[in-house]
């Protein structure tokens, strides 16, 4: 607790000049201020605890039944497929499936289908439609093609029923919406193929009169040696190909123009018609925007569970739930838009095309007419009849891949596991909850400990004393709590208890003074404390008894003029003489000095109360005097009022050679501790270092009596006994006052006050 010097290992010379460095800096962790506080983690663990298991007595389980459900994609051909036979997919139309299974029209078409007015889960709900989505929980595979649907009540044969109930009519709904998708195309190319078949005849019949009309065509045409009727014939068939690409962008610009409104059969639509790299692919934000809202969804529906409707936080995200609505519905019309906008970009493509080459056409037939009237006109008339049929054909071979079909659609779907009742209860999950229930225990404990040390502004700890002070801490002394020990008996305890720890503990005091200042540094020794209360007139009487049992000749001079106390501990008479009456100059020094007859110990009390302490403590007499006391001593230890309470204290620091400054254990607090010191620094007081009194035996933070309190305990009531007996047989009975030998007081205080 001393300050050493490395190359020497003998104490080092304080100055008063600069602040005394600690041996350590204070870094009291995150454990220390725990175990301090350990009985409010405690408490406030097992509270969180019970309030756990009484949740889980009180919690209504609820049971989750699962379906799993598989969605592949297929999707009508209407356009052939590409190079390879690869069908292009769409990576994120599950996720608007998962976003279509929690549709208003699908969950109102389950609840249709689940008879909801008899299921006990929706017996309360104002809304079973918002009831119904804020249950169910859809989940997209990450690495499949599996949408898992789920639903949570306290009543397991409806979770399944539920469940099984809203697959049944997402299918429905998509069967439906695949049909009239369909059918609308079929029906579209069915009315053209009307027209192209009345076209089909109409030509048949002109090339047939032509034909008998023109005898010379009935012996036959030389059509493979004429360079332009081939020309002619590859014309023809180009042509036909682009009216056929034409009628296929017409179907599906009118098709799109009709569902403009509806984004979520459009993009089943345009889904099929990216199969086969026909248009190009949109952008993934509606989908990435689709699955935020999901994530949302389910937040608040944690959120329900914990907080209330109308708290903070679910207001902010039920806007944040609004704007994302918003936002697709906004990116729904953008894409409704933008794909109407590529379809009638590309069926005007397909039209100036066809007019391209119906312009070529018409060029290279009227080449022909001139080569060959006959043979031109009829080879006119038979590639026109030819090109008709053969769009016919195709018209008609396009209408039977679509027509009455069963599973045509863009999405084939199949349920891979059907729902059932579940067994056990999904919530609450006991252990869950249990380790949950402990850790925001243990961190609220923890907050609360650290809140509490926070607004506590004592010292704990002998290294906090020492961080926050930048002194070291010459000893600790332990508490003196026996109700019976009086001032007297307290301030003299070296002398009455030598062998008690509190004696032992004076003792280790005095030892380090002498090693941390040598007696010729440190001849006149100021005992003070930031505030009253706080044990300085018992550490300087003891401090004074125990320098005297080493043979110096050693002073107490009481100069607290406010509040003294030594003449109590020393049981003297201080309206008769003091240091009051010296200064006054009524006595000489030698005659108001007391005799306290223990070893090498006198007492200079403060004598008659004076109006003025500071001025008489600053005066050139009273300088006179502490200079005169230290010459015929070896230690003059004066007993100064605090620092804070009065300017007394500062006075005596600057006229003494070292100061003690005393805190009180678990009672001195940081900021008055600290501001006497930097009053003690402004007047350039050499502290000594500090003395940390009243510490409690038991699991003190300060340590140093805990694990030898037993030892002390056990030994000091027959060493006390034994020492009673000692100095009772060594001081005659006749010395003592007549009534102290009569009256009821031990002989303890006998011993104190002779």
């Amino acid at each position: 607790m001393i300050s050493v010097d490395s190359n020497s290992g003998q104490p080092e010379r304080l100055t008063g000049n600069a602040p005394l460095e600690p041996m350590t800096s204070f870094t009291e962790g995150l454990f220390a201020i725990v175990w301090r506080r350990r009985w409010t983690v405690l408490v406030t663990t097992v509270v969180i605890l019970v309030a756990g298991f009484f949740y889980l007595q009180r919690a209504t389980p609820l049971y989750e039944s699962t379906s799993r459900v598989y969605v592949e994609q297929i999707g009508p051909q209407v356009f052939e497929k590409d190079n390879t036979g690869v069908i292009t997919r769409w990576s994120n139309y599950l996720y608007t499936q998962a976003e279509l299974l929690a549709s208003t029209s699908i969950l109102s078409n389950a609840l249709k289908r689940m008879d909801a007015s008899s299921l006990r889960t929706f017996q309360d709900a104002s809304n079973p439609i918002a009831a119904l989505r804020q249950g169910l929980d859809i989940n997209v595979g990450k690495n499949d093609e599996i949408i898992n649907v789920s639903f949570k009540t306290p009543y397991p044969e409806e979770s399944a029923h539920i469940v099984n109930k809203v697959v049944d009519a997402y299918i429905a709904f998509n069967e439906e919406r695949n049909r009239d998708t369909s059918g609308e195309i079929v029906q579209i190319l069915r009315e053209e193929k009307t027209k192209r078949d009345q076209e089909l005849v109409q030509k048949l019949k002109v090339m047939m009169q032509f034909k008998q009309d023109n005898e010379g065509l009935a012996f036959g045409t030389d059509q493979d040696n004429n360079v332009i009727v081939r020309r002619l014939e590859r014309l023809s068939a180009a042509l036909t190909e682009a009216q056929l690409y034409t009628v296929e962008c017409k179907s599906f610009y009118e098709v799109a123009d009709q569902m403009k409104e509806d984004p979520a059969g459009l993009k089943q639509l345009v889904e099929a018609q990216r199969s086969k790299g026909v248009y190009i692919s949109t952008s993934n934000e509606a989908s990435s925007v689709l699955q935020e809202l999901r994530e949302m969804q389910r937040q608040k529906h944690d959120y329900l569970r914990q907080y209330k409707s109308d708290s903070p936080a679910l207001t902010v995200l039920n806007q944040e739930i609004d704007w994302l609505k918003e936002e697709i519905a906004r990116l729904d019309k953008e894409f409704a838009q933008s794909q109407l906008a590529v379809a009638q970009q590309q069926y005007q493509a397909s039209l100036e095309r066809e007019k391209e080459l119906m312009e070529y056409f018409e060029q290279q037939r009227q080449e022909a007419v001139l080569l060959n009237n006959q043979l031109t006109e009829f080879a006119i008339l038979q590639s026109d009849y030819e090109q008709t049929k053969k769009l016919c054909d195709l018209l008609d071979d396009r209408i039977k891949r679509l027509d009455v079909a069963k599973d045509v659609g863009t999405l084939n779907i199949s349920i891979i596991e059907t729902a059932e009742p579940a067994v056990n209860p999904a919530e609450p999950q006991k252990a869950r909850v249990l380790g949950l229930a402990l850790f925001i225990g243990l961190a609220s404990g923890v907050g609360v400990a650290l809140g509490k040390d926070m607004k506590d502004q004592r010292l704990h700890s002998i290294e906090e004393i020492t961080g926050l002070l930048k002194l070291p801490v010459l000893g600790t002394l332990p508490a003196m709590t026996s109700p019976k020990q009086t001032v007297s008996i307290r301030g003299q305890k070296v002398h009455v208890s030598p062998d008690s720890r509190e004696a032992e503990a004076f003792r280790t005091l005095r030892t380090a003074i002498c090693f941390g200042a040598p007696k010729e540094e440190a001849r006149v020794i100021l005992v003070t404390s930031p505030a009253p209360g706080e044990g300085k007139t018992t550490v300087a009487s003891n401090l004074g008894i125990a320098l005297g049992q080493t043979g110096q000749k050693v002073l107490i001079m009481d100069a607290d003029f406010r509040r003294p106390s030594q003449d109590k501990v020393f049981n003297l008479d201080r309206k008769e003489k003091g240091l009051s009456s010296v200064l006054a100059g009524e006595l000489e020094l030698e005659e108001a000095i007391e005799h306290t007859g223990l070893n090498n110990l006198d007492v200079l009390i403060c004598g008659p109360s004076v109006p003025n302490p500071a001025e008489i403590l600053d005066s050139r007499r009273f300088r006179a005097i502490v200079d005169e006391l230290s010459k015929q001593y070896d230690r003059l230890i004066i007993d100064s009022p605090p620092v804070i309470a009065v300017t007394d204290a500062l006075i005596l620091a600057a006229q003494s050679d070292v100061t003690l400054l005393v805190v009180r254990a678990e009672s001195s607090t940081r900021k008055i501790s600290m501001q006497a010191r930097e009053s003690l620094n402004t007047v350039n007081a050499r502290i000594l270092g500090v003395v940390v009194n009243d510490v409690s035996t038991n699991g003190s933070s300060y340590g140093y009596y805990t694990q030898y309190s037993y030892y002390y305990r056990t030994d000091e009531k027959g060493m006390r006994k034994k020492n009673r007996k000692k100095m009772r047989s060594s001081i005659p009975i006749a010395d003592l006052p007549e009534q102290r030998t009569k009256g009821k007081k031990s002989r303890e205080d006998e011993i104190v006050r002779q």
